[in-house]
């Protein structure tokens, strides 16, 4: 790696909103000076960018991995919430992501998660109370309460939620939220309790109300939920008090961009340019403490080199003054990654999946494209021989979730909007417990599809009559070991067969993975069961 002692260029002054010919002075890692100098000549100097909330996870990277693509685009931190593994692993999960992350240059803000397991309604792999939170909140290394998803549990006053949120009032940790769809006096009450920010927002309307009560903003662009459309009017109104994420980025996309994806975007559509990069470089640094540098003398020496304020091509980042993407390549050696998991479920039959029809009608989950919502309507399933069965010339599939973590018999629903003609496709990325599962025609495929996964411990898979596909996660069975390009063409190639069999999503199985996600509303499947997310209660899968 490079060291910087001397930068001259254009000084992207978002706190005076102003740009500036000048020099940099740098030594040992910090900024030293800047002396205004119109003489100057060089490319654009600004800080660089963060993402205000991500599971690195989600990208189906570990940390290290991850940092050796997001620098490209200029990503010198994240607000990162290991939720995901914790839920799977318990505390050894996030000491697995603080260890790996380290030598990765990028600085990754950590979270300690607030809700393992998300509900009771689900299997999880582990169970973090309030003890052992506090315990990661007392850590330099962990930043904040990570999104506080039971909002139930914040406006009923559930006395280990509320406590959670206490620990990190009482060291002034930020605490973050999640409650998608909430509004008026239960948004006022669960800001109240001390929560910060919310990513869910996913109208206008409810970003509007959330702000007046006071909490921040995080207009959210992933590889599922897309919001940014929904969100960009608060930008021109609202900059102090909005942050961008992307929340889960699958790798085929984050080799195509990051953050700067937002500011682009933001900056096409006319808004002002201090605006959008005071919510895109400096408003999550400021919120969460992030120890990453802003260009003022005594900071760290974090920044990037863009050739335009435009497109925002990125030249350099620069991390504690260490030249870590050099316009050509990452500077980030390449390293052979530890395999942690916990994977325990045995090889399934089709009999496993069958389902005795108690009716016609079934409760079906809809799924909606970019969108982690879902709604419900009552269809007619097919009935064979008295067992419910997939429709596919209906798109009717049945969708199943079996417990990864001990031998359990599997729940069984149906779903539309996946669009598949034939076969079935299976993740063990699964939020928020990561329980294994799968959507197809048939149980046979089903199955096949599921052990896949049980074979390999975990990954995605792809199943038909004539081929068999699998993306193994060996670290968690939601992370590679490899680098993302390889990953990224595995699951590519997964993502294209998905479709080719007649999926008509964006992401499949980006979208699958959340279809067990209980705290987003409305219709989701547990390994429990089928779960109404507006009432927290399990639903009857037969319609009379």
């Amino acid at each position: 790696m490079n060291s910087l002692n001397e930068l001259s260029g254009v000084f992207v002054d978002i706190f005076s909103r102003k740009l500036r010919n000048g020099i940099f002075e740098i030594s040992d890692g910090k900024i030293v000076s800047f002396r205004d100098d119109n003489d100057a000549i060089g490319p654009y100097i600004m800080p660089g960018f963060v993402d205000a909330h991500i599971h690195i996870e989600s990208s189906m990277l570990v940390p290290y991995e991850f940092a050796r693509v997001a620098l490209r685009y200029g990503t010198v931190a994240t607000v990162s919430d290991p939720h995901e593994i914790a839920n799977v692993m318990g505390v050894d999960g996030v000491e697995y992501m603080l260890e790996n992350a380290k030598g990765a240059g990028l600085k990754f803000c950590f979270g300690a998660p607030s809700c393992v397991p998300a509900t009771v309604f689900e299997s999880a792999g582990a169970k973090l109370d309030s003890n052992e939170v506090n315990s990661l909140l007392q850590r330099d290394d962990i930043y904040y309460l990570s999104e506080m998803m039971n909002y139930p549990g914040v406006l009923f006053k559930d006395p280990e939620v509320l406590r959670k949120i206490e620990l990190a009032k009482k060291i002034k940790k930020p605490v973050d939220g999640h409650a998608p769809g909430l509004r008026g006096d239960d948004a006022k009450n669960y800001i109240a309790a001390g929560i910060s920010t919310d990513h869910e927002c996913f109208t206008l309307d409810e970003a509007l109300d959330k702000l007046s009560y006071g909490m921040k903003i995080l207009i959210r662009e992933g590889s599922a939920a897309r919001n940014f459309e929904a969100l960009h009017p608060l930008l021109k109104d609202h900059a102090d008090m909005c942050m961008f994420c992307c929340d889960d980025k699958h790798p085929d996309e984050l080799l195509t961009g990051h953050i700067n994806e937002h500011v682009k975007r933001a900056v096409k559509l006319g808004y002002d340019l201090f605006d959008v990069l005071r919510v895109a470089c400096i408003n999550p640094v400021m919120h969460y403490g992030i120890p990453s540098g802003l260009l003022r003398p005594g900071d760290s020496a974090d920044f990037i080199l863009v050739e335009d304020l435009k497109n925002f091509g990125v030249l350099k980042t620069v991390i504690n003054g260490e030249i870590l993407f050099d316009g050509t390549e990452v500077l980030l050696e390449k390293k052979k990654h530890k395999v942690i998991n916990n994977f325990n479920a045995g090889l399934c039959s089709p009999a496993d999946f069958e389902l005795k029809a108690e009716s016609t009608k079934v409760k079906t989950i809809i799924a909606y494209d970019g969108q982690l919502i879902t709604s419900e309507e009552s269809m007619d399933c097919a009935i064979v021989n008295g067992m419910a069965c997939a429709d596919p010339s209906k798109d009717i599939l049945k969708i199943v979730v079996l417990n990864r973590y001990q031998a359990a018999k599997p729940s069984v629903a149906f779903i539309k909007n996946f669009g598949l003609k034939s076969g079935a496709i299976a993740s063990s990325v699964a939020h928020d417990s990561h329980n294994i599962i799968a959507v197809g025609v048939s149980d046979e495929e089903i199955a096949s599809s599921v052990n896949l996964l049980v074979e390999s411990r975990g990954g995605l898979s792809l199943s038909n009559k004539t081929e068999k596909l699998v993306l193994s996660l060996p670290v968690a069975g939601l992370m590679s070991d490899l680098d993302c390009i390889t990953a990224a063409e595995l699951y590519s190639a997964l993502d294209k067969k998905a479709k080719e069999l007649g999926s008509t999503l964006r992401a499949p199985y980006m979208t699958l993975s959340f279809m067990a996600l209980l705290v987003i509303p409305q219709l989701k499947l547990s390994d429990k069961g089928l779960f109404d997310g507006n009432t927290f209660v399990f639903a009857d899968l037969f319609v009379e």
